[in-house]
């Protein structure tokens, strides 16, 4: 959204160079990208740049209340509830979309996650539009998608310490089922590379008393990326019981992904937050749906929203399951970014925090994009368009 780098780099953009980038993104990667790449990163004004930063750290800090989190344990279900809660998670992600304020471009809550993102993954994008933005005029410069003053070396240790803690590599494991078949497993691949930490299904670990074991290697820390939806629709049969009281440091704790999510939004109150309310709570259907998205307090990657509710969509869901969703104010995605091949782009940019077991607070300290010009931000719904998909703010 920075009108002289956006200049400088549609006017030098050509195919080939985003054929380049593709290129020496997956060489750097080792193995094949299943989702689609964007044809820029997104060079963040200093404006914006303050307000998301400013935004994201408000909203952690609120949801950061102990009084709050304790409501918000509500959420977990008790099938899922894991033993061992920490006071914060090791991961957490605060999406925004970017919309307009009259003359200024300003970021509003879309989602949150108390899970980990795509953090390996984009250390090497980063890395590849650097190479690749230094081919082009004025635009050769050491570009950051850091925060909290990291920088490339500092936050490659920020995150060894909260993925691996103080164990050797070879006692951690990233956990997800079926690791190489995720459209995610390019950020396993650079996990590995980065960090020596191998993606491991967790059917194929062994219990033996209240420990768990790769082979005959005891694991001490798992990376958790299993993504409950997935798990509970599959059926799969694990080899022990969330609710076992396990020797086992979990990074994040699995209940995080229930507690920090958008079970969260009706409870915080910021400028950055658009109202949203439990359908439980909701004294009546309000008149106008028009102005409000129907959401599934627990989905991954769209599944479930509903961007143009009726009344009979609201009325459908069970007495039993209103709980479970949330009725939002609307957000207006402005296509804020100028794509060179004509039009406008939407943004969404995720500003992500990593929290060592050793540190008292998540530590805002790298972004990730998506680019749209579908009506939802999700790959499956803009598949047809150019200029979207997976991206980086750079500052």
């Amino acid at each position: 959204m920075d009108a002289h780098y956006r200049s400088l780099f549609n006017s030098q953009f050509t195919p080939q160079l985003y054929e380049d980038y593709k290129t020496d993104l997956q060489r750097r990667a080792q193995t094949k990208i299943d989702f689609r790449l964007a044809e820029t990163p997104l060079f963040l004004s200093d404006d914006f740049l303050r307000r998301a930063t400013e935004g994201a750290q408000a909203i952690v800090e609120q949801l950061s209340n102990p009084e709050l989190i304790a409501k918000m344990k509500a959420a977990v279900p008790e099938r899922w509830n894991t033993p061992g809660m920490d006071a914060l998670p090791n991961f957490a992600q605060v999406d925004f979309a970017v919309v307009r304020d009259g003359d200024a471009l300003v970021p509003k809550l879309i989602e949150l996650q108390g899970f980990p993102s795509l953090t390996s993954f984009q250390i090497l994008q980063r890395d590849s539009w650097v190479d690749s933005l230094a081919k082009l005029d004025g635009l050769n410069r050491e570009w950051s998608c850091w925060f909290s003053g990291h920088d490339r070396a500092s936050f490659l240790e920020l995150t060894r310490r909260t993925i691996a803690g103080d164990h050797d590599p070879a006692e951690v494991i990233l956990m997800d089922l079926d690791p190489q078949k995720q459209k995610t497993y390019v950020d396993f691949a650079a996990t590995k590379l980065l960090f020596d930490v191998d993606a491991v299904d967790p059917t194929t670990l062994t219990k033996r008393g209240n420990q768990l074991f790769r082979g005959n290697t005891r694991v001490k820390r798992i990376y958790n990326r299993v993504v409950f939806d997935e798990l509970i629709n599959k059926g799969v049969q694990l080899p022990f019981d969330y609710r076992d009281e396990l020797d086992v440091e979990w990074a994040p704790h699995p209940n995080w992904y229930w507690v920090w999510s958008k079970y969260s939004l009706p409870f915080l109150r910021h400028e950055s937050v658009p109202r949203a309310t439990f359908l439980s709570d909701l004294d009546a259907i309000p008149d106008d749906l028009s102005r409000y998205v129907l959401k599934p307090l627990f989905s991954f990657a769209g599944g479930g929203v509903n961007v143009e509710p009726t009344r009979a969509d609201v009325d459908a869901i069970p007495e039993a399951d209103r709980h479970a969703w949330c009725l939002q104010e609307k957000i207006e995605y402005e296509p804020a970014l100028q794509a060179a091949d004509g039009g406008g782009v939407k943004i969404e940019i995720r500003m992500m925090l990593l929290r060592p077991d050793d540190e008292a607070k998540p530590i805002l300290s790298q972004n990730l994009v998506r680019l749209s010009r579908g009506k939802m931000l999700g790959v499956d719904f803009n598949k047809q368009f150019t200029w979207v998909g997976s991206s980086i703010g750079l500052h």
